[in-house]
C-alpha cells in the first residue's frame, strides 16, 4: 500500500501544506509566548506601582489603602519569602479560583500586600490564541490551494512534456517538446524540453544518415545481384550449381528485405485499402507458404486493408513460425484478429521486452536468421494501422497476433 501520493503535483502540495504549517504554528508560538511576556511585565509593572502607593500611604496614616491588606495569611508562600528583608516583589498566582497578580512589600515587620485579577489578561490571550487559530489556519489553506496551482501547472507541464517526447519516439518528426509546453515560463522543465529536442533532432539526423547508407548500399547491391541470378541459372546442372544458385537466391531475398526496410524507414508507405474476406484470405495464403499449418477460423468478418501489405505480413510470421519454431503451426481466425502460433522454444525475454531488431535473430534456440523478418512484419503492420503483439504461450511456443483495425486510418 503507497503511504504518499507518487503524484509530483500533490508531493509539492504536501510540502508547501507542511512548511506553511510549520511556519504558522511557529510564528504563532513566537507571537504568543511574546504577547504573554509582555502582558506579564505590564501587569507586574503596573502592581509594583500600585503597592509603592500603598507602602507611602501606610507610613504617613498606618493603614493599608487601595484594597491592600496588612498580613493576610493568604499572600503566597513564595511572595512572602521574597520581601523578607524590606524588599517588593510581584507573583503571578494561579488556582481554582482563577488567576491572580500579586504585589507585597515588608515594612515596619509587617507585610503590605494587593491582590488584583488577572483574568482580563488571560481573556485577552485566549482572544489572540483564536486570532492566531483562525490566522494559522487560512496561511495553512493558502499555502494548500497555492501549492495545488503551482504543482498543477508544473505537472501539467511534465505531463505535456512526456506525451510529446513519447510522440517523438513513434517517430513524428513534427512534434517538438518545447512546442508544446511553451517557452513561458522559462524555467528547468523549458531547459529540459528544448534538451530533449536537441536530442530527438541529433538521433533523427543519425537516424536518416543510417537509413540512407543502408538504402545505397542495397540499391548498389542490387544490380550485380541480379548478374549472379541470371548467371547462376546458366551453370549446367551439378551440385556445386545447385548450392551456388541457392546461396544467391538467399542474397536476393536479403537485399529484397534491405530494401524493403529502407522504404518503410522513410514511412512515405501508404496502403491501398480494399474490401475482403479475412478468413478467405488465409485460407488461400497459408498452404503455400507451411502447407502443414492449420487455419482455424473461429469468427469471420470482413476487413478493409492493404492485401499485399497483409500478405507479407502473415508470410513472414509463418516463415518465421516454420523456421525457428516447432510444429505443429497454427493459424486462427477471430474476426479481426489473426494468431499465428508455434510449439518451439518461443521468443527470447530481449526480444519480448525491447521489440523485434533487424539483423538480430530471436534466440539461438530458435535458429539463425537475419532478423528481418519480424522487423518487416512490424512496419507493415504499422502501415496498416494494425498492431503486432509477439508472447510466448503459456504452454510453450511463440505467439504473434496482429489486430487488423475496424476503421482502417487514412
Amino acid at each position: 500500500m503507497r503511504l504518499f501520493p507518487q503524484s509530483l503535483r500533490w508531493r509539492l502540495s504536501a510540502v508547501i501544506a507542511v512548511v506553511s504549517a510549520v511556519v504558522a504554528v511557529a510564528l504563532s508560538l513566537l507571537v504568543r509566548t511574546e504577547f504573554s511576556r509582555v502582558q506579564l511585565a505590564d501587569a507586574r509593572r503596573v502592581q509594583d506601582e500600585r503597592i509603592q502607593l500603598v507602602v507611602r500611604d501606610y507610613g504617613l496614616t498606618g493603614r493599608a489603602a487601595l484594597g491592600s491588606e496588612l498580613d493576610s495569611d493568604r499572600v503566597p508562600g513564595p511572595l512572602r519569602d521574597a520581601v523578607r528583608g524590606g524588599r517588593r516583589a510581584t507573583y503571578l498566582e494561579r488556582g481554582r479560583d482563577g488567576a491572580w497578580i500579586w504585589a507585597a512589600a515588608e515594612t515596619s515587620g509587617h507585610v503590605l500586600s494587593l491582590r488584583t485579577s488577572y483574568r482580563d489578561r488571560d481573556a485577552a490571550l485566549a482572544q489572540l490564541d483564536n486570532v492566531l487559530i483562525i490566522g494559522s489556519s487560512g496561511v495553512l489553506a493558502l499555502g494548500s490551494v497555492l501549492g495545488v496551482v503551482l504543482g498543477g501547472r508544473l505537472s501539467r507541464r511534465l505531463r505535456r512534456a512526456a506525451v510529446a517526447a513519447r510522440r517523438v519516439a513513434e517517430g513524428d518528426a513534427r512534434t517538438s517538446v518545447g512546442d508544446t509546453i511553451g517557452a513561458r515560463p522559462r524555467d528547468e522543465t523549458t531547459e529540459l524540453a528544448q534538451a530533449v529536442d536537441a536530442m530527438a533532432a541529433a538521433l533523427r539526423e543519425r537516424l536518416v544518415a543510417e537509413q540512407r547508407v543502408t538504402a545505397d548500399i542495397a540499391h548498389e547491391l542490387r544490380t550485380p545481384v541480379t548478374g549472379l541470378v541470371t548467371a547462376a541459372e546458366l551453370l549446367p546442372p551439378s551440385r556445386p550449381a545447385e548450392l551456388v544458385r541457392d546461396r544467391v537466391r538467399v542474397l536476393r531475398s536479403l537485399v529484397e528485405d534491405i530494401l524493403e526496410v529502407a522504404r518503410l524507414d522513410t514511412a512515405a508507405e501508404r496502403a491501398e485499402l480494399v474490401e475482403l474476406s479475412l478468413a478467405d484470405f488465409v485460407r488461400r495464403r497459408v498452404p503455400p507458404v507451411v502447407p502443414s499449418a492449420e487455419v482455424l477460423v473461429l469468427a469471420a468478418a470482413q476487413a478493409r486493408t492493404d492485401p499485399r501489405r497483409l500478405e507479407r505480413v502473415l508470410v513472414n510470421l509463418l516463415l518465421n513460425a516454420e523456421r525457428h519454431g516447432a510444429p505443429p503451426v497454427t493459424v486462427e481466425v477471430d474476426g479481426l484478429t489473426l494468431r499465428v502460433r508455434d510449439h518451439g522454444p518461443g521468443f527470447a525475454e530481449d526480444l519480448l521486452r525491447d521489440g523485434p531488431s533487424r539483423f538480430r535473430t530471436a534466440s539461438s534456440d530458435r535458429g539463425g536468421g537475419h532478423g528481418l523478418g519480424l522487423t518487416i512484419a512490424l512496419a507493415q503492420a504499422k502501415v496498416l494501422g494494425a498492431t503486432l503483439e509477439l508472447a510466448n504461450a503459456e504452454d510453450g511456443g511463440a505467439l504473434a497476433t496482429l489486430s487488423l483495425p475496424a476503421e482502417p486510418a487514412d
